[in-house]
């Protein structure tokens, strides 16, 4: 008999838990890219591994303390987003989509080459790393959440607290900076970027901004999950993450503040929730094992979160909270 208890509380864990988080934070720096300006970023994947791996070297490789990781990470994304917007820019926003794929995957080879594994741990990564934020932990040794239905350690509450303690903060920054004259002009480069530098605005200025912005945002995004893994490896950053923050971001809806927490939450309710049940599926002999493996589930729930998203594009283009208006623009500049 299949336990639909442990699939509630599975997508539950999935949908609060601190991966959802991390992916709401980095989803929050795409929204200002795309939803916002117009940036066709296909590598926000490559802002989480520098802000990551400058923690874990800072802390792992030369012994610093965890604030400074944290700026260390910080800089080196906004390194990053100067080195690919320098050269592109200016340019059609396919440019920019080209290079940000390709920084990506030139970024997490490199990090887990043997070239640099004296500072990187090269495949084997680094360990230990959050250790000084796992000792500062106030919380009482003591299970957290809510009786039978979601439970969480004392460790993994102190991580969740402070994580989404960090998204209402880039929430109301984003909010701010929206809601401001350097927003419109933002979102107005979005809508035609050709009427507002003819209003003596410096359009490539703007960009340059809104791309350290949200490249910083994917950075802390990368330092968050440190935090909770203690670890990292350059295989956490495949191309797939890349597709779960663009999934997310455009089933909430781009261009609204809320959008990417409503869509990364939703997309890791029904991720967690559909591998647990297919899971206890298979388990209770609801759907036989030569029907479907327990290996197979994994793919199979990525192809059901592909159909979902194509019906959303024909009924809802614009995603749950966005506006059709707002989405109709050219962004092939």
């Amino acid at each position: 008999m299949m336990d639909f208890l442990t699939v509630l509380s599975d997508a539950l864990r999935g949908a609060v838990g601190v991966e959802a988080i991390v992916y709401v934070m980095a989803a929050i720096g795409l929204n200002l890219h795309f939803g916002y300006a117009g940036l066709l970023n296909f590598g926000q994947v490559g802002f989480m591994l520098v802000g990551m791996y400058g923690v874990a070297i800072s802390v792992g490789t030369f012994e610093l303390p965890l604030w400074v990781g944290l700026l260390v990470g910080i800089g080196l994304a906004v390194v990053l987003a100067l080195l690919l917007g320098i050269p592109t820019l200016r340019l059609r926003s396919d440019y920019l989509a080209i290079s940000t794929i390709a920084a990506g995957e030139i970024l997490r080879l490199t990090f887990g080459s043997r070239v640099f594994e004296d500072i990187t741990g090269g495949v084997y990564g680094l360990q230990g790393i959050a250790q000084e934020f796992r000792d500062a932990n106030p919380l009482p040794d003591m299970t957290y959440g809510v009786p039978g239905v979601l439970a969480f350690t004392h460790r993994d509450a102190w991580v969740l607290l402070v994580g989404w303690l960090v998204v209402a903060l880039l929430l109301v920054v984003s909010w701010l900076l929206i809601h401001s004259p350097w927003g419109r002009v933002v979102k107005g480069i979005r809508e035609d970027e050709d009427a507002v530098r003819s209003l003596g605005k410096n359009v490539y200025l703007y960009k340059m901004q809104v791309l350290v912005l949200g490249g910083v945002f994917g950075a802390l995004a990368g330092a968050v999950w440190i935090l909770h893994l203690g670890n990292v490896q350059h295989t956490y950053f495949m191309p797939i993450v890349t597709f779960m923050l663009w999934a997310g971001m455009i089933l909430g809806g781009p261009g609204r503040i809320l959008g990417p927490v409503l869509g990364m939450v939703i997309l890791q309710f029904f991720l967690t929730g559909m591998d647990s049940l297919l899971r206890e599926a298979i388990g209770s002999g609801v759907i036989p094992a030569d029907t479907l493996s327990s290996s197979a589930v994994g793919s199979i729930r990525f192809v059901l979160v592909g159909v979902v998203l194509m019906a959303l594009m024909v009924f809802r283009p614009q995603g749950i909270l966005g506006s059709r208006k707002e989405m109709l623009v050219n962004v092939q500049r």
